[in-house]
């Protein structure tokens, strides 16, 4: 990506040549800020890029899923829709769990490694971690093969057959999560984001719909198959884009590696991404054991309303975990401090307006999915707050992470995972899908206090964003 810095281009400038004197007046300070964060050639101005790269990135996919998934919801019906997504997002979900946390633990090293001059680690741990995934995926592909094998009887038959085809795209998921990482760790927003997120649900969809004008049954097994063949060619994508020019500085350097302390660091990155992941999945699982597969449909038709608040998380999340990792072990706190609490009014305001926007327009939105898919409208008011909520606090659990206190964030997570389910398994046999709902929500509530407390405590940083101005600059020792 072309430096911002070096292109003759400014809001404020653009502004003053298109909008009346009085609005761009007006408008000016805004701007005038957005283009010192924009067009800076320090840290942070690269820190800013990588975010504004990643949210445009997230902007586009949340788009391309709300299209894609609203016309395979429209060919399918809500059945075999229901049953696609909950197979895939729990494939999806344990590919990136069978890392063992090397797909974000990597996001550390890197940046860690060329700070303190250590090339031989560098190369090691981008060599390594791509075998590293393969073997421990393909261990979990095993067993949860033999599992659905051995519990075929308890899980419904219409379930077995996606379930076997899914679990075998799993180390290439699971590949495909470490090379984002990579890519990541180098500031690579493009490259890092876009396979994933642009490039492979586009390809779901141009195989679904090849698939259905050749005259194949639009079925929950038909759309598993063109998801796996869409994740092995994005996944050869990223391997011919992001490695290559990921070993060009290690080039000629002997490789060195610390698999045991890479494990070590890795292992509670694994319990925070597995906690993460089934916190945020808790509801569709537990609506797909206790509700019928169009419930299932139209809770995550819902939750595609709430990605597109969700994103802005994300995409500053991903913009900014490099940075954390290179401040943190750098050794520079008051910089880490001032760059956090930054990170978070990038979070929350986007989001605020966000989650207005999708409360407006999420009635028509939902019926674009189909008959009986407004009935997820009422939902969203409590997600929303959820969102709203956790964006409260910025990406702190990768601040946490990316300054070596994992096992807190960790701890939080498990904290947060044993709220969700037990309001989960209590609220939604009660309550249906208004009980998933107001389960969420609570635990991204609970999720944002343990966090802000966690970074308070571990980085003396106060991480919540009424407190995230000029006011707060003091960092405790």
């Amino acid at each position: 990506m072309a430096e911002w810095s070096s292109v003759r281009f400014s809001a404020a400038s653009t502004a003053d040549r298109l909008l009346p004197g009085p609005v761009a007046a007006r408008l000016r300070p805004l701007l005038d800020r957005l283009d010192s964060l924009l067009l800076a050639a320090d840290e942070r101005g690269h820190a800013g890029r990588s975010s504004l790269a990643a949210f445009a990135i997230r902007i586009a996919s949340a788009a391309i899923a709300l299209v894609s998934q609203v016309l395979m919801a429209r060919w399918m019906g809500g059945f075999d829709y229901g049953v696609f997504v909950l197979v895939w997002t729990v494939m999806v979900m344990v590919g990136d769990i069978a890392c063992l946390g090397f797909q974000t633990s990597i996001i550390r090293f890197i940046p860690e490694y060329r700070e303190r001059g250590r090339p031989q680690e560098l190369r090691g741990v981008i060599q390594a971690a791509r075998g590293f995934v393969l073997v421990t995926s393909g261990l979990v592909t095993a067993l949860a093969l033999a599992g659905v094998w051995l519990f075929s009887d308890a899980i419904e038959s219409y379930y077995v057959l996606p379930f076997y085809l899914g679990l075998a795209c799993l180390p290439v998921i699971a590949l495909s999560d470490v090379l984002e990482g990579v890519a990541r760790a180098n500031g690579w927003s493009v490259k890092a984001l876009a396979p994933i997120y642009i490039l492979r649900p586009l390809l779901i969809l141009a195989l679904m719909a090849g698939a259905v004008l050749a005259g194949f049954a639009p079925s929950a097994q038909v759309a598993v198959t063109c998801a796996i063949l869409a994740t092995l060619l994005t996944t050869l994508y990223q391997l011919a884009a992001i490695v290559p020019p990921a070993m060009e500085e290690v080039r000629g350097v002997a490789p060195r590696y610390r698999l045991r302390e890479w494990v070590a660091v890795s292992l509670p990155i694994f319990l925070v991404d597995g906690f993460f992941y089934l916190h945020t999945n808790a509801d569709i699982l537990m609506i797909g054991w206790f509700m019928e597969p169009q419930d299932v449909a139209v809770y995550f038709a819902t939750l595609k309303l709430l990605a597109l608040v969700h994103f802005v998380y994300f995409a500053v999340k991903a913009g900014v975990a490099q940075r954390y990792a290179q401040y943190a072990h750098g050794g520079d706190r008051d910089r880490l401090a001032a760059f956090a609490r930054e990170t978070v009014s990038w979070t929350f305001w986007p989001s605020l307006a966000m989650a207005a926007a999708m409360l407006a327009l999420g009635k028509p939105m939902l019926a674009l999915f189909g008959e009986g898919f407004e009935a997820g409208y009422p939902l969203l008011v409590p997600l929303m707050a959820g969102v709203v909520a956790r964006a409260f606090v910025g990406p702190a659990e990768s601040l946490l992470t990316m300054s070596g206190h994992q096992n807190a964030c960790a701890s939080v997570f498990a904290v947060t995972l044993a709220v969700n389910l037990a309001l989960n398994l209590t609220l939604i046999p009660l309550w249906g899908l208004w009980g998933a709902a107001l389960a969420t929500a609570t635990a991204m509530v609970v999720e944002a206090l343990l966090l802000a407390l966690a970074v308070r405590r571990r980085l003396g940083i106060v991480m919540i964003v009424p407190l995230g101005g000029a006011r707060n600059k003091e960092v405790l020792p």
